[in-house]
């Protein structure tokens, strides 16, 4: 009994001690604004005399310090007095909001426009955010001087637009947040909108395209601004998109790599990787050629059960970073057998990688381990890297001209470009199978041939693979 009251005395204590820690560790959080919270905001911008005046309404803000990053070329930095209580929780600097229960504060500050408003306009990175902060809804309201004719777009739904005495007056809101801002002073409408899609295009949009996005697959109903343009911008927020014409393929295309690039994290990775993962994603192959090549390798080697586990693992696909190397990992679970294929492929500049697969253990020359050497399993084949092994077993091994060129003082080969046959000593000798392979630039040995013709031993373990030349032990 008293050995009981001991051991819950014990546990007690601990249980006591690991919620002291959580606590503390929590308040840390909430004075130092590293805790993460959801808010919302209204915007209020207006163009005058070159640069936008902006207001921002913060509302639903958490009891605990909120550090402000402001856009680089913002200036005049303040709080704005929207209520007796809109500045209470602003640093002397307007660096961050203090620990408070207030719930809602108020900044003004201005983005210059060098050379004012010009047609087809992108204006970036417009908006003050909050770290750790995600902005869970927005309302924008941007107002011009009556005279400066022209249309503005933000990634957000667009709610109305008036033309008052003295201002042009336009109101966007919906889910989750903007970073750039658009204009253009030509006559630019939203010719459609839904709860996923703005369409602004120049001139009517026909109804058989409106029909066939009734049929699109997205992967989230985070809204976006399609714009027709016959010169896209490049670099824009992912709730924007510019398009040269408008085509169910490429509205279909564009809005789902922007979204899986917002609702993902890349990085260090190419522009196909995002379009590999989103062909899984909505069941559909999209984007370059290169990533059509690649889905279709995968989906060749595949079996139906393999197929399964790799969609499945791309549906949960979470918050860590996805990477070449870590869709290599991935794709080594679901095949069994370790591959580079992400990671080759983001080296290949042109064309793409074949899929093989690596076998990881130590290769000793004799005794001597060699690290450049590689053995792969490609198509059937057991293969090892011939202009790494070869050197080591006396060759010297060259392309040429004629094909691929392998000589020692007294032996001399040469294996043609094409298949069939191989020269050895000046005497042509056919084949079924080719003893040298290239594949994506590399050349490699067959490992029966690498017996038969170079006169070595193979002895194989768990952790090693030994290469014995003719006459060693």
């Amino acid at each position: 009994m008293k050995f009981a009251m001991s051991f819950f005395s014990v546990l007690a204590l601990i249980i006591t001690g690991i919620i002291f820690f959580q606590y503390h560790a929590y308040s840390s959080d909430l004075e130092t604004g590293n805790g993460d919270f959801l808010y919302s905001q209204e915007i209020e911008i207006f163009y005058r005399e070159n640069s936008l005046d902006i207001r921002q309404h913060f509302k639903n803000l958490p009891d605990q310090k909120v550090k402000i990053k402001w856009p680089e070329n913002a200036i005049n930095l303040s709080c704005f007095m929207e209520t007796e209580k809109s500045c209470d929780r602003l640093s002397d600097e307007a660096s961050y909001f203090a620990k408070g229960e207030i719930k809602s504060q108020s900044v003004s500050y201005i983005i210059p426009i060098e050379g004012g408003l010009k047609d087809k306009m992108l204006i970036q990175n417009v908006l003050a955010t909050l770290l750790n902060g995600e902005a869970t809804y927005s309302i924008v309201h941007i107002s011009t001087d009556s005279k400066i004719a022209g249309q503005w777009i933000t990634g957000l739904p667009l709610i109305g637009q008036q033309q008052l005495a003295l201002v042009n007056y336009t109101m966007f809101s919906g889910n989750g947040t903007i970073r750039d801002i658009y204009w253009q002073s030509a006559n630019l409408k939203v010719q459609e909108q839904s709860s996923v899609l703005s369409i602004y295009a120049p001139g009517a949009i026909a109804k058989d395209f409106l029909k066939s996005l009734e049929n699109l697959q997205f992967l989230n109903d985070q809204h976006i601004a399609i714009i027709q343009e016959k010169n896209p911008m490049k670099e824009h927020d992912d709730r924007l998109l510019f398009l040269p014409t408008l085509t169910a393929q490429a509205v279909e295309q564009e809005v789902v790599l922007s979204q899986i690039k917002s609702q993902y994290k890349f990085d260090n990775s190419p522009e196909w990787l995002p379009e590999v993962v989103a062909s899984y994603l909505v069941k559909d192959t999209i984007g370059s050629e290169k990533t059509k090549e690649i889905v279709a390798t995968l989906k060749e080697y595949m079996t139906t059960d393999q197929e399964a586990a790799w969609q499945e693992a791309m549906n949960k696909l979470g918050e860590e970073p996805i990477t070449p190397a870590s869709m290599d990992d991935l794709l080594t679970a679901v095949l069994g057998a370790k591959t580079s294929y992400f990671k080759l492929n983001t080296e290949q500049k042109n064309g793409t990688y074949p899929l093989f697969f690596e076998d990881d253990r130590d290769i000793y020359v004799n005794d001597a381990l060699k690290k450049d050497v590689q053995f792969i399993h490609y198509e059937g084949q057991s293969l090892y890297t011939a202009d790494t092994l070869l050197p080591y077993l006396g060759y010297s091994a060259t392309e040429g001209e004629n094909g691929y060129y392998v000589k020692s003082e007294n032996r001399s080969f040469r294996f043609p470009k094409e298949p069939g046959f191989y020269v050895f000593n000046q005497r042509r000798y056919s084949t079924i199978s080719e003893p040298i392979i290239k594949i994506a630039g590399h050349y490699y040995v067959e490992e029966a041939w690498l017996q038969r013709l170079f006169l070595v031993e193979l002895q194989k373990n768990d952790g090693r693979i030994q290469v014995i030349t003719q006459g060693q032990e």
